[in-house]
């Protein structure tokens, strides 16, 4: 497996144009996993903004605990400490975007570096060619009801050759250099990265979600496919994806055995969503 140009702190930094994402930057050659050390810093008093960053993680992991494939100095894992939630949302409002927002920002970022155009899966998937090529893990603590503070996970698979995913994942997962056809500038992208995922966290704040519900509804290839929502709890359902909510979640209309029966829609905010094919 050929490595990439290495991360480097100095490199980072030269273009990071944040005003608080990723000042107190953390570089690991391997960690078990960046959001485990991310949230153990900020337990430990880590201010807004810290990030840590691996080249190579020995227990990555997704939603519902999946393994995070982390091979050593081709792809980005990245945890970013954030606290606060401004004064216009509710805490449950804040809680739904911010993973939401986190994926925009990754896209955004992309296509300002690499001239990459990525879209989402719902609710946080990054999709290039309908294949995986990253995801937002967020977790939360809370020290205090008025204190929330979200650990931001991101995985971006940038210059791992397709030959080189296990082949389970081949046919499911994809890498920015497909795109591209050269090695990522994975410094500049991270710089990217943060400034975007600041711009977006900063809007959220101040201004809610509507012009960015708008600009994740432009990238959502979940929008108008048939779909299967796998609940944890209750049963499948097979419909279309139709819409978000104002709260992010996704709006599904179920499928009648009667097409001259309209379904209602079912707001989805917690599930495994299973794209099958365009409506």
């Amino acid at each position: 497996m050929v490595s990439s140009a290495p991360l480097n702190l100095d490199s980072i930094r030269s273009t990071l144009a944040t005003t608080s994402l990723g000042h107190d930057l953390h570089l690991h050659q391997d960690l078990p996993s960046t959001n485990r050390e991310a949230l153990s810093l900020a337990q430990n008093g880590a201010t807004h903004g810290t990030v840590v960053i691996a080249e190579s993680q020995s227990g990555g992991y997704g939603r519902h605990g999946r393994t995070w494939f982390s091979p050593p100095g081709l792809n980005i894992y990245c945890s970013i400490v954030v606290r606060g939630m401004g004064q216009n949302l509710s805490l449950s409002q804040w809680l739904s975007w911010v993973p939401l927002v986190s994926a925009l920002a990754v896209t955004e970022a992309t296509q300002q570096v690499e001239a990459i155009s990525l879209s989402l899966k719902w609710p946080n998937d990054l999709l290039l060619y309908d294949r995986k090529v990253g995801g937002i893990l967020c977790e939360s603590s809370f020290a205090t009801s008025n204190d929330p503070v979200v650990i931001i996970g991101i995985g971006l698979n940038a210059n791992i050759p397709p030959v080189s995913f296990p082949e389970e994942l081949r046919s499911t997962a994809a890498s920015l250099m497909e795109a591209s056809r050269r090695p990522i500038d994975r410094n500049r992208l991270i710089a990217q990265l943060l400034l975007e995922l600041e711009h977006c966290l900063g809007e959220l704040q101040s201004s809610g979600p509507v012009r960015l519900r708008q600009a994740y509804t432009a990238r959502c290839a979940t929008l108008g496919r048939q779909v299967r929502v796998l609940f944890t709890n209750d049963q499948p359902i097979v419909g279309i994806a139709e819409a978000l909510s104002a709260d992010g979640a996704l709006q599904v209309r179920t499928q009648s055995a009667h097409p001259r029966s309209p379904m209602p829609l079912v707001d989805v905010r917690a599930a495994d969503v299973i794209h099958l094919r365009k409506a």
